[in-house]
């Protein structure tokens, strides 16, 4: 997980020794504004003159902590919330429908209504984060996703089944970008993305540890002690995600400034690390929420990103009816869930390998376009042929591309907005809230009258990821503009200080990731 860049200071390859402490100076001075002791400001000056090889190790020691209490956590937690919010998929290949009368769209309605709970609950959610400990609220909200998750297992009606989805996704709506906006409060813009891949490998694997569990307990368990299969799949996975929700409130970490397993020293070199980044550390109070929301909102960047957001989440529609599609294959239904298993595997596996080289040469923009052609021909596949082998890799190539290509996204829209750290949580709250609307409408792309080959569904999510891979182009292009800008008024700054740049104060140095 390391990157071997991390650990240089960041200013001091690119410019001459003036510039290099007009930058240091801007950079305590922006510190102390916001809070910072001098003691960690003295400690601040240290860290600058240290050599490289120090900074190394230093960057080695916080990173193997950081990493080991904060990502392993997380991607269990995430696991297990695309588990409780997906294993709808799993139980129509039960007798769920059956058991509650549904028919006609009454499966994509109960995965659409999910993501209105989600929605609603989105931006008011993460701007609460910045102002409780995320370790406590996570852990709460997950417990309660839990409950509601096996609480499902009790429905009698396709309307208790709809009321119940509702408020899962009601209480799911803090964690996925709680849990992004926590990683960017730890890492830098630079180190984010192979860790937003290990994040969202939960995603994965849940898909693939979903179908063994959904072939287990559909094949073994229905009917056990007058229980349906599906009604077991809600209470044994709503179980273990009350367990550890509960685990997670006490392992959880929060911010460099109050975590207790950080060394003071490493507390302040975590901070000085996001300082040197992006020209501010994570203090939770250093900006109200008001005057945070309204720097997000006057930021024409935020609504390119979350267009982009969106337009991505739209490509991964096929997530939600994946077993579906699996079964146009012909096989049984235990046969069908197993089969899911190394699609997901593979996703989970090519997802490290991408992110990584992201993150080596600083790059989004090339991977997400490389990444969303590759959905496109797979799409292109599923809707072309009956062939088996052939769709079977088609299978494969929707994930690897639309899926992978997300992760870099999150990261990309994480690495984007610079702090002060209340703007930076509703940027991404807000992205990923607009985002989400696309699963509403999204689920229903793919109705059950339209198969084997679901056509229109296939052909429309091909389209799709094509306009993701140009915005993700418009992106990138618009990025490097802003970059000039910042270079062009930097060139022109007779001090080196502060740069004015869209109604906020960046560093000098500083450049967004393409």
């Amino acid at each position: 997980m390391d990157n071997s860049k991390a650990h240089e200071p960041l200013g001091a390859a690119n410019y001459d020794k003036e510039a290099v402490q007009h930058r240091e100076d801007i950079i305590e001075e922006a510190a102390r504004s916001k809070g910072v002791d001098e003691e960690q400001i003295t400690q601040f000056r240290r860290f600058k003159e240290a050599d490289v090889e120090w900074h190394r190790s230093m960057h080695k020691q916080l990173m193997r902590k950081v990493d080991w209490h904060l990502l392993p956590l997380l991607v269990l937690m995430y696991l297990l919330n695309f588990l409780d919010r997906n294993n709808l998929s799993q139980a129509r290949l039960g007798t769920l429908e059956q058991d509650l009368g549904m028919s006609g769209t009454d499966f994509n309605l109960a995965t659409s209504i999910l993501f209105v709970g989600y929605i609603l609950m989105q931006l008011p959610s993460n701007l609460m984060l910045t102002r409780v400990k995320p370790s406590l609220y996570l852990s709460i909200a997950m417990t309660v996703w839990g409950i509601i998750s096996t609480a499902q297992a009790a429905t009698h009606s396709f309307g208790g089944l709809v009321a119940a989805r509702f408020f899962l996704g009601f209480a799911e709506a803090p964690f996925f970008p709680g849990a992004i906006f926590l990683m960017s409060s730890w890492y830098t813009r630079s180190e984010m993305a192979h860790r937003v891949a290990w994040f969202y490998s939960g995603s994965a694997l849940a898909n693939a540890f979903g179908g063994f569990i959904g072939a287990g307990v559909l094949t073994n368990l229905s009917g056990a002690h007058g229980i349906s299969g599906w009604r077991w799949l809600f209470i044994i996975e709503g179980t273990i995600t009350i367990a550890a929700a509960i685990l997670a409130g006490f392992i959880l970490p929060n911010y460099p400034t109050n975590t207790k397993w950080l060394t003071p020293e490493e507390q302040a070199y975590a901070q000085w690390r996001l300082i040197e980044d992006t020209g501010e550390a994570d203090l939770a109070n250093s900006t109200s929420v008001k005057e945070g929301v309204k720097l997000a909102f006057k930021d024409p960047k935020l609504y390119l990103f979350t267009l982009l957001q969106h337009v991505s989440i739209l490509s991964q529609a096929f997530q939600y009816f994946f077993p579906s599609i699996v079964q146009t294959l012909g096989y049984g239904t235990t046969i069908t869930l197993l089969l899911t298993a190394p699609v997901w595997i593979a996703t989970f596996l090519v997802s490290l390998v991408v992110t990584y080289t992201s993150s080596r040469f600083n790059d989004r923009g090339i991977h997400i376009i490389c990444l969303m052609l590759i959905s496109v021909i797979g799409n292109i596949i599923a809707v072309s042929t009956l062939n088996t082998g052939a769709r079977f890799l088609a299978l494969f190539l929707l994930p690897i591309g639309a899926v992978t290509s997300y992760q870099i996204i999150l990261a990309w829209v994480a690495n984007s907005f610079p702090r002060p750290l209340v703007k930076r949580s509703a940027c991404i709250s807000f992205a990923n809230l607009i985002g989400n609307v696309a699963n509403i409408y999204g689920s229903y792309m793919y109705p059950a009258s339209d198969g084997p080959r679901y056509l229109p569904g296939g052909a429309a999510t091909a389209g799709v990821a094509f306009l993701c891979a140009v915005l993700a182009l418009v992106t990138r292009l618009v990025l490097q503009r802003d970059n000039k800008k910042l270079a062009e008024r930097e060139a022109a700054a007779e001090s080196g200080g502060t740069v004015a740049h869209d109604s906020e104060i960046i560093v000098p140095g500083f450049r967004y990731i393409l």
